[in-house]
């Protein structure tokens, strides 16, 4: 599991990455103005359980195999990382379908919401002409 904290340009964003078995699911926490340390602490051991219980879009990932990596190239990798802004594509990915799958539910939540809507008002409506028609 990795946690990237980055300035997209207006708020600091957290981007939580969680690698299973090839598989990688990512997350988005917003902090708004930039957060401390302890702030950071805070949302891993109280809040991240919940980003990352919430992720259901999951991105396959190409692994290289597993060989014992030269330590010098292993901290030149390590450095390459920590300089680099942002997540990964895989990541990006991830981020788009959760988006996506957010989208979709919402859709059929109005939908349902404006159907209800409807169905209450043309009930309404009935009723009302029943009432004059008896002459209430």
């Amino acid at each position: 599991m990795k946690l990237t904290v980055y300035y997209d340009g207006q708020f600091w964003v957290g981007v939580v990455e969680e690698n299973d078995n090839g598989r990688l699911k990512a997350g988005r926490h917003l902090f708004g103005s930039e957060p401390k340390d302890n702030e950071i602490l805070e949302f891993i051991q109280k809040n991240l359980h919940e980003v990352t219980n919430k992720l259901s879009q999951e991105v396959d990932i190409n692994t290289s195999c597993d060989r014992r990596v030269n330590p010098k190239r292993l901290a030149r990798q390590v450095a390459r990382e920590l300089s680099m802004k942002g997540i990964s594509s895989y990541a990006q990915e991830a981020l788009k379908l959760e988006y996506e799958k957010g989208k979709k539910e919402k859709k059929v939540y109005t939908r349902q919401q404006r159907d209800e809507m409807k169905e209450r008002k043309r009930e309404l409506r009935l009723q009302k002409a029943k009432a004059k028609h008896r002459g209430k």
